[in-house]
């Protein structure tokens, strides 16, 4: 009986090969995801939180490797999930060039491309924290000043959920067949340069999204679930402007409240 299921599933691999690779790929995704979910839940254990610090820093002790290699783990869990139509879409295509016997590219060139895009933020996000903290160590900022520019970063969320550049990012996010027709170019250089620019739109969905783990804290597994589901629901639900309007109503009351009473959450917490 086992036999004959493997011969079964051998034969529909052989009939199917597009989707065997399919499944292939979104094994690897699913296991990259878990692991990067994995050790964040791992690495934030041995964070300690400290309410109502005055001096918090937004890059919790670490040196650049570690931040860097923190916000790569964030990235494979965070956007693995919601880049996963995209990366299919983009090896099916290849896959029917390859079968008419034209030139393709293997998948992990595109998923490159979409890598470094993150890799530079990260770096970025650690320049700016590290500025910050030198910015903020100078003026002596007290826990109260501290929580305002925390309530601040979540306002700015919520309203470029309500921007234009919002809107033109995150549908390009969510037709991916739409932009391999407008984005395509041939070739392994090519195809880094399309998940470049696939990169940079999703960036420009999510990233001040991204920067509101800094006040609410960079290792709560919370936030990080609850950014990933809003940002995988706004790329594949119909109504993903109605979400988008509801998450920018939410963000702008909660910065508001967090400014009015910056008492009543602490925030730049470690962790």
């Amino acid at each position: 009986m086992v036999e004959l299921t493997a011969a079964v599933e051998m034969e529909k691999a052989r009939i199917d090969p597009i989707g065997a690779q399919r499944n292939v790929i979104l094994g690897l995704l699913i296991m990259f995801c878990s692991g990067a979910w994995a050790w964040l839940a791992w690495h934030g254990a041995g964070i300690h939180h400290h309410p109502g610090s005055p001096m918090a820093a937004p890059t919790m002790g670490m040196q650049a490797p570690l931040f860097v290699t923190m916000w790569m783990a964030m990235t494979v869990a965070m956007m693995f999930p919601t880049a996963a139509p995209m990366l299919l879409t983009f090896h099916k295509t290849q896959e029917s060039k390859r079968r008419h016997g034209q030139a393709f590219v293997a998948t992990w060139a595109f998923l490159a491309g979409y890598m470094v895009v993150w890799l530079l933020s990260g770096i970025a996000a650690y320049i700016g924290a590290i500025a910050f903290e030198a910015f903020a160590s100078r003026a002596a900022f007290s826990a109260e000043t501290m929580n305002r520019f925390g309530g601040a970063i979540l306002v700015a969320a919520g309203l470029y959920q309500l921007t234009p550049i919002k809107d033109m990012c995150l549908s390009k996010c969510r037709t991916p067949l739409s932009f391999i027709m407008t984005s395509w170019r041939d070739g392994v250089n090519g195809a880094v340069m399309m998940g470049v620019i696939h990169g940079a739109y999703c960036l420009g969905c999510c990233w001040l999204l991204c920067a509101i783990m800094f006040p609410l804290g960079m290792m709560n597994l919370a936030v990080l679930a609850t950014v990933t589901l809003v940002v995988f629901a706004e790329k594949t639900l119909h109504r993903a402007r109605l979400l988008a309007q509801v998450t920018a109503v939410i963000l702008t009351v909660g910065g508001a409240l967090m400014i009015a009473a910056p008492d009543a959450l602490s925030t730049f917490v470690e962790g």
